[in-house]
Parts: C-alpha cells; structure tokens; sequence
C-alpha cells in the first residue's frame, strides 16, 4: 500500500506466487548448503521476519529438521539514520549463530542498505561461518553486500564480483 495516498500501487506478486516462490528459495538454500544442517535463518523486521517463519516452516518439510529462525530489527544501524523518523524499536531475537550459515531473509532488496545494515547488526550476536541474503523481489539495483543472494524475481542472481549481482 502507498503510504502516502492509502491505496495499492501494483501487485508484484499474488499468493500463490509467493508460496511458490518460497518452495524455489529453499530448494536453492538446501542446495546451496547441502543440506539444513548449519543454517539459522534471520528474517530482518517489519516483513522479513514474517517471511522467514514461512521459509522455516518449508524446509522443515523439505528436510524434515526444524531450522532455527531468528528476527533482526537493523534501525540502529543504518546508515541513513538522521534522514528517517525515529521508528518504533523492535526487538532482535537471533538464534545461537557462531559458526554457521545464516540466511537474511528480506521481502525486497533494492541498493542493498538495509541488506549492510543487518550485516553489521548479525555483528552484535556472534559470527556466522557466512552470510546469504533470501528474497523475494530483487529490484536489481543493489551492490551486493552479500556472498550470495537467493531471490525469486530478479535477473538469474549471481555472486557478487565488488560491483552488481
């Protein structure tokens, strides 16, 4: 919804959409990883979280194993901070994470600040073995903050070389 003027802009993707856009994302993160063994998947707040309990809930039947799942609210660590109104301050909940695999799970990335600004956060509670990036529309617009970025609608999503994906 626009917030501005209180109506839809466009659908992007409908339901069943997402759902199966969801199914691709995490055969392409069991792959990726062989496997769900030493993933931990942080969905950054206000609809990454969300979508990370769907992804969760997928690869637990993918897989059979529940995947630990964690929320990330990355507000104070932006770097656009002074150009934005003080937000209502969620709360992180990130899983044990040394060691492993997380997996950012956003809805869309567009330049990729709010994809750094969750690297620097993840920062404050221990350090992953690596950092992937899931998301569901990438506008292909972003430097790739990330070592791999797993998406649903975008270009076919690359690794990142220093410049785009």
């Amino acid at each position: 919804m626009s917030i501005t003027e209180g109506r839809l802009k466009a659908t992007v993707m409908d339901a069943d959409q997402i759902r199966r856009s969801l199914s691709r994302i995490a055969h392409e993160i069991v792959e990726r990883n062989r496997g769900t063994d030493d993933i931990v998947l942080v969905g950054i707040v206000a609809k990454g979280d969300h979508i990370a309990l769907r992804l969760a809930a997928k690869l637990m039947e993918l897989e059979g194993v529940p995947v630990p799942v964690g929320s990330l609210d990355v507000s104070q660590h932006r770097d656009d901070r002074h150009l934005r109104e003080p937000a209502h301050r969620a709360t992180s909940n990130v899983p044990p994470m040394d060691g492993k695999v997380v997996v950012l799970v956003d809805d869309v990335i567009h330049h990729g600040r709010t994809a750094r600004a969750a690297m620097d956060a993840l920062m404050d509670f221990g350090r992953p073995r690596a950092i992937q990036l899931a998301v569901l529309v990438d506008r292909d617009i972003a430097s790739c903050p990330s070592g791999r970025t797993t998406s649903a609608r975008t270009c076919l999503p690359q690794m990142w070389r220093g410049s785009r994906c």
